[in-house]
């Protein structure tokens, strides 16, 4: 028989950063000395927010628990469970968190509306969930359904490989999480049972002197603490802290990558796989405040500022390369091949909010905020049911939204965070009273003063200005915390990072009644310590200025460019709104008259931004550019990607050395071009006439062939007219030694002759060097198209930057 635990209600967490709806309090001994205000307590009825949480409870939810359908992930539990056949499995080891986070997600959408055939549809998950776990509560599906062919991720017992691939502690964490969300939203503890049940399981099997493993993928240490704020059971807060000390050298697959290289007290830079460091960064500060433990302080609060002022994209992404997913170098911030992955913007935001309740500095919000509003948000489509995993900061045609990933992460992350946005508005300390963001809700929040109901009239971020009304349930002392934004004093970041091109011409206004109060600024907030009243009016007016924001010269991917920030959101130019859908071609000089517009009928309603520019085009057998005038519109960073693949750019040149003119009219540039590629939109690579800086160039548009290995692949080239030709030359893709493409085995050329394919004759073996120009010179043939085949690697894919054909 599993264990009977008392369940305790406390302040805390239902993570993704709010508090649970219950208004029984038992604290603990020790705890954040700032808690945040439950989502369940705000109610959002803005025009920006409460359409996005609208759409997440009516199309997104909906969208994803049929998605899991579909696609097998809720086959796994029945397959588990013995009630279908164990013949296959999904493709990922951690699919069933996508389950668990839906659940989340939705449980969340409960807690502030009902909707009783969702509760049930939950309750049948439930049960499949309950079903396939064991009896003594181990619960993982790839394990448990026993294929003849398991999965190589697993290993051939429990726990083999949890370091590396398996995920079981990983798929623990976000069942924890779902199960706390579930219970506190229906009060029905199906759910918490099965979780309670693995944890003890988890209590049992790991520990200093029996498994001393450490997670491969953190977020079972937020898990843990979340289920022990609302069990009471000391037996996990002590767990969570284990797989924190655990880790380190010696272990196996201890490495940068999973974070495991040092022990997480001696950790002072942000390293490897983005999502997961920053899971951990939150479970430390989660235990650091439940346990008083001072080290995992220190080192958190160096990998703040290691982030934030080195790591950190403009738009609050974090996680520059793809390879491995990971934070780069300092300032290693590419635009085109950002990741920035929107599980890593979400985990930013978990881990932000904590060192705000742990030091109560607005400048976590300031990083939350930017966040929070642009390299979160852009990770799903307006219409809901579109998505990015990665979120670059340029493109020129190679990124889309997709309808669903094989790896769907970000997808189901992106369901359970959106409802818990308006726990991010307001915190409380004894009685003081913050206010973080800004948007229109009404809140009732219990002061140990006073109840105060809250409200916030604004049409942010749109418009600085915010009418706030205190009406406290009596007269009463107490101290209000208002943050002033860091961008609204031409701070963008912390740091030295990103900088104003000029300061802001408007001051920050702050009327009490109608009339100027005196207060004092402490850590980025503007505090007010008085008597309040039933009726007191606050009126906060930000300066919405449109600033030109410059990045640290060390930061080489945005030298002679600046980036456009108006209010909390940062802007791009994106093809549909410019001259022949191009703006990586356009120049705007730094002292360029900018113009907002309000356009309600343009992505939902946004502000765009007009200015003066200039489009830069090459020509043939000249140095020389083409320049011409034209009008330049910006839209906000969140909202491109809406309206089909196509140019974008947040950094916008202000010098012609940073533009990429558009092409010049070649033979390959007017080509048709055809190949064996389902993915059409990686043909633009071939011809853009964009120079990589190397093989692996990941800001330069490549085309692949990967996941393909050891197959013949073709490319062709349907001429606009017949051409006489003698030269051909290639510029190959190669991201080894991490990556999966390598300089292919061999290749081919061949021209059309009278409906047939010939092939070029060239005397020497066709050259496949990395990091450089391929060329191929033949006695000259007249024809209308050029094929190239292509022998790819026996134990790799390959591809291409560049083709050219003169």
């Amino acid at each position: 028989m599993m264990k009977k635990h008392t369940l305790i209600w406390i302040t805390g967490w239902i993570f993704t950063g709010a508090l649970p709806a219950s208004s029984q309090h038992v604290p603990l001994s020790r705890d954040y000395p700032i808690q945040p205000v439950a989502f369940t307590q705000v109610h959002v009825h803005d025009h920006f927010w409460a359409p996005k949480m609208k759409t997440n409870t009516d199309v997104t939810i909906p969208y994803t628990l049929e998605q899991c359908r579909v696609t097998g992930r809720v086959d796994n539990f029945l397959r588990a469970a013995g009630k279908l056949p164990a013949d296959k499995f999904t493709e990922y080891t951690f699919d069933d968190t996508d389950i668990y986070k839906i659940i989340e997600g939705a449980s969340y959408g409960l807690q502030v509306k009902k909707n009783e055939e969702l509760e049930r549809y939950l309750d049948t998950l439930i049960s499949y969930i309950a079903a396939a776990q064991e009896p003594d509560g181990y619960l993982y599906t790839f394990r448990t359904m026993k294929a003849a062919k398991p999965h190589p991720w697993i290993g051939s017992k429990r726990w083999e490989k949890e370091e590396d691939l398996s995920h079981e502690l990983y798929n623990s964490g976000h069942l924890f999480e779902a199960a706390v969300a579930h219970y506190q939203a229906t009060g029905k503890r199906n759910l918490l049972d099965i979780a309670i049940k693995n944890a003890d399981l988890l209590v049992k099997d790991f520990g200093f002197g029996k498994e001393e493993r450490f997670p491969g993928h953190q977020i079972i240490e937020t898990g843990l603490t979340k289920l022990y704020r609302v069990t009471g059971n000391q037996a996990y807060l002590d767990l969570a802290k284990f797989f924190l000390d655990v880790r380190g050298p010696g272990k196996p697959d201890s490495k940068e990558y999973n974070q495991a290289h040092k022990k997480v007290t001696e950790q002072h830079e942000a390293v490897g796989h983005a999502v997961r460091a920053t899971y951990m960064y939150t479970g430390m500060a989660d235990v650091a405040a439940l346990t008083g433990n001072q080290e995992y302080l220190e080192a958190i609060d160096d990998i703040w500022h290691d982030v934030v002022e080195k790591k950190l994209y403009i738009t609050g992404g974090i996680g520059a390369t793809g390879a491995g997913e990971a934070f780069g170098q300092p300032y290693q911030l590419p635009n085109m091949s950002a990741y920035a992955e929107t599980c890593a913007s979400i985990a930013n935001v978990y881990w932000n909010s904590r060192m705000f309740l742990l030091h109560g500095d607005a400048k976590y919000i300031d990083v939350l905020e930017r966040t929070l509003y642009n390299g979160l948000l852009s990770g799903v489509s307006l219409s809901g049911d579109r998505f990015f995993y990665p979120n670059p900061l340029a493109s020129m045609g190679q990124h889309q939204r997709s309808a669903w990933f094989g790896c769907a992460c970000c997808i189901s992350n992106m369901t359970r965070f959106l409802p818990s946005m308006p726990g991010y508005i307001y915190a409380q300390d004894e009685n003081n009273l913050y206010i973080n963001l800004f948007a229109g809700n009404t809140a009732e929040i219990k002061l140990p003063a006073t109840t105060v109901s809250i409200t916030q009239e604004t049409d942010y971020p749109w418009q600085g200005k915010n009418g706030i009304t205190i009406n406290p349930a009596k007269t009463a002392a107490f101290t209000l915390r208002v943050r002033i934004p860091g961008w609204a004093v031409d701070k963008p970041v912390p740091g030295d990072l990103y900088h104003v091109q000029e300061p802001a011409a408007k001051p920050v206004v702050i009327l009490l009644n109608g009339k100027p109060y005196p207060y004092k600024m402490e850590k980025g907030y503007a505090v007010f310590h008085r008597s309040w009243k039933k009726g007191d009016k606050l009126l906060l007016d930000l300066p919405m200025e449109v600033e030109k924001v410059l990045a640290n010269e060390q930061v080489k991917d945005d030298v002679y460019r600046f980036a456009l920030q108006r209010g909390p959101l940062m802007y791009c130019l994106e093809g549909p709104d410019n001259k022949d859908s191009s703006v990586q071609n356009i120049v705007v000089d730094r002292n360029a008259v900018v113009k907002a517009e309000y356009r309600p009928d343009l992505l939902n309603g946004v502000m765009v931004l007009e200015m003066p520019g200039t489009a830069t085009k090459r020509q043939l057998n000249s140095h020389e550019l083409v320049r011409t005038a034209q009008n330049v519109t910006a839209i906000p960073y969140y909202a491109w990607a809406n309206r089909g693949p196509g140019d974008m750019t947040v950094w916008i040149p202000y010098d012609v050395y940073a533009a990429t003119p558009k092409a010049a009219p070649t033979i390959a540039s007017k080509s048709r071009i055809n190949g064996s590629l389902r993915n059409q939109r990686m043909f633009k690579a071939l011809n853009d006439q964009y120079q990589p800086k190397s093989s692996g160039d990941h800001s330069a548009p490549y085309l692949h062939w990967w996941p393909k290995k050891n197959s013949p692949e073709w490319l062709q080239y349907d001429f606009d007219k017949p051409y006489t030709i003698s030269e051909s030359t290639v510029y190959w893709y190669d991201d080894g030694p991490w990556g999966g493409c390598r300089v292919p085995a061999s290749w081919q050329l061949y021209y059309k002759k009278d409906g047939e394919w010939v092939p070029i004759k060239f005397l020497h073996p066709y050259p496949v060097t990395k990091d450089a120009y391929n060329t191929v010179r033949f006695d000259p043939v007249e024809t209308t198209a050029l094929k190239m085949e292509i022998q790819l690697p026996e134990e790799h894919s390959a591809g291409l930057h560049e083709w050219t054909v003169k």
